[in-house]
């Protein structure tokens, strides 16, 4: 073999060790709604559960206050040794 011959065989070679190494290949989504192969679609879940999760939340503490709230009742007696201006015996 002479040097040209070599030249044109050497990316021949190159290619068939770079193809026999890079056996890995992408891996195939059985279920492309599984949420653990895809990232983007993982994150904006996780970012909704929480945003929602937390709105809930708060919204349902204002609606428990809301309902638990003070009741004003005017037919409670004081003593008079506890108003503004006492009256002592």
């Amino acid at each position: 073999m002479n040097l040209q011959e070599l030249l044109l065989l050497l990316p021949r070679k190159f290619s068939h060790f770079m193809d026999s190494q890079n056996n890995n290949r992408e891996i195939e989504i059985d279920n492309p709604h599984d949420i653990e192969h895809d990232k983007p679609t993982k994150s904006r879940f996780l970012f909704l559960l929480s945003f929602f999760g937390f709105f809930i939340f708060a919204w349902s503490g204002c609606y428990n206050l809301w309902e638990h709230k003070y009741q004003k009742n005017d037919n409670i007696t004081v003593p008079d040794n506890t108003l503004y201006e006492p009256k002592y015996k």
